[in-house]
């Protein structure tokens, strides 16, 4: 794909997609040429979806506060790429969305990334982009998979999901404010600035 809007018509056009662009629901993603971090999260919520606007939420807003940016800059910057595990909403389930379709990073991941090739920072935020990117067994713990962050650098960072219902994982692991949060803010600084 050469383009943004071609790669986004082959998307809809996928078979897989039809429900969503029959119902006039485009991809959520973004891919700057000029984007130097690129944030792989699980999929959009419905909120999100529903807005066409991608982390516009209260996971959002923690995000950002943890990148150490504002929403303007984080928006209009085009320095971030946000190319979630599926571009669309997968639903709801029992206890919250549900995980991302299986098989689509794997046919859309590549032909978006080559759009932004100075990528230089990849955030894997939760279990399903960590294990994906890197080929971890479904048994790996989220929790050590982000303490030991550094050992993934400096092309990847994994992190926890930002919504406020990990306030509670948080509370039980402060080293992640306290050691993990203070050292993404530095290398996004690094990149951005």
């Amino acid at each position: 794909m050469e383009t943004i809007e071609s790669l986004t018509a082959a998307i809809m056009a996928d078979p897989q997609n039809s429900s969503y662009t029959a119902s006039g629901i485009k991809p959520l993603f973004t891919i700057p040429k000029t984007a130097k971090i690129n944030i792989i999260g699980q999929a959009p919520g419905i909120r999100a979806q529903e807005s066409g606007l991608y982390w516009n939420d209260p996971s959002g807003d923690n995000l950002r506060e943890w990148l150490g940016v504002d929403k303007a800059f984080f928006y209009q910057s085009g320095l971030f790429a946000v190319t979630p595990m599926d571009y669309y909403f997968p639903g709801v389930g029992k206890s919250g969305d549900l995980p991302p379709r299986k098989g689509f990073a794997k046919k859309w991941h590549q032909q978006t990334l080559a759009l932004a090739p100075n990528i230089e920072l990849t955030l894997l935020i939760g279990s399903y982009a960590q294990r994906y990117y890197l080929h971890q067994k479904s048994s790996a713990r989220l929790t050590e998979t982000v303490k030991h962050y550094a050992d993934y650098l400096p092309e990847y960072f994994p992190l926890v999901h930002p919504s406020p219902r990990n306030n509670i994982w948080q509370a039980k692991n402060p080293w992640f404010k306290d050691e993990v949060i203070p050292e993404l803010q530095k290398r996004v600084a690094r990149i951005v600035r």
